[in-house]
């Protein structure tokens, strides 16, 4: 819930934003403009006032509601105890990711054998868990920041690479559109984090394309999934054959 302090503070940037003044407010509200700035000051007013506030931007309060709740900081990682209870529900993680997919909830419903009683709960469930903020007509916003990851170690990342890698590597990868490179070679440090910061992008332009096919009719799509890693690491079998670094 939003304290008047965010209501006020919200009320500044959206007056910044109109280039109002507040000597142009003042008189709208039938105060002084040293009334006003002291109002404005102290962060504190009564709700009466917000809305005479709000229908001088010809805004309504469940706008600017909308607006704070935007603002707000994003999560980039959840909890141990968060991330157990996805694993826990395989269909919780499955909205999960389907959510941070920004996916409809009718599309969620359509692809998946999920009820939308099933679906209701488990978007209830997120919303709880702070992945979402479920809003009316199963609609919702992400609370999870760009940069969210799961934990290195977390039960989520465990779980996918005890179920999910065999499955995902299982594949020949010689249908359409499929493609897998193993490249293995010694860079320099500063080189690594170079490669690091463009396969970030990469994915980030695998996730925009993403949500810019959403309009393509279901026959023009496929599922894809894009799996990029980069570590220091050398294959099990060879390390025992790998000589001592030279002191």
């Amino acid at each position: 819930m939003s304290t008047t302090a965010d209501l006020v503070d919200a009320l500044k940037a959206e007056l910044k934003s109109a280039r109002i003044t507040y000597a142009a407010l003042a008189p709208k509200l039938g105060l002084a403009e040293s009334s006003v700035k002291r109002m404005f000051a102290k962060g504190d007013m009564p709700l009466s006032r917000i809305d005479q506030v709000l229908g001088v931007l010809k805004m309504d309060f469940a706008e600017l509601a909308r607006r704070i709740a935007d603002a707000q900081p994003q999560r980039s990682e959840l909890t141990l105890e968060q991330e157990r209870a996805m694993v826990a529900d395989r269909k919780l993680l499955l909205f999960a990711i389907s959510c941070l997919s920004q996916w409809t909830f009718e599309q969620i419903l359509a692809t998946y054998r999920i009820t939308e009683a099933e679906g209701v709960r488990l978007m209830a469930r997120l919303d709880r868990l702070g992945v979402i903020e479920l809003r009316p007509l199963n609609r919702y916003r992400i609370k999870v920041a760009k940069t969210f990851r799961w934990r290195p170690d977390g039960p989520v990342m465990r779980y996918f690479r005890e179920q999910v890698v065999p499955d995902y590597f299982n594949g020949g990868f010689d249908g359409e559109g499929d493609l897998l490179l193993l490249v293995h070679g010694q860079v320099g440090r500063a080189h690594a984090a170079l490669f690091n910061e463009r396969l970030t992008r990469l994915a980030q332009d695998f996730a925009q394309q993403h949500l810019a096919d959403q309009k393509l009719p279901a026959e023009l799509k496929r599922p894809f999934t894009l799996v990029i890693g980069m570590r220091s690491w050398l294959f099990a079998a060879f390390r025992d054959l790998q000589r001592a670094p030279v002191p």
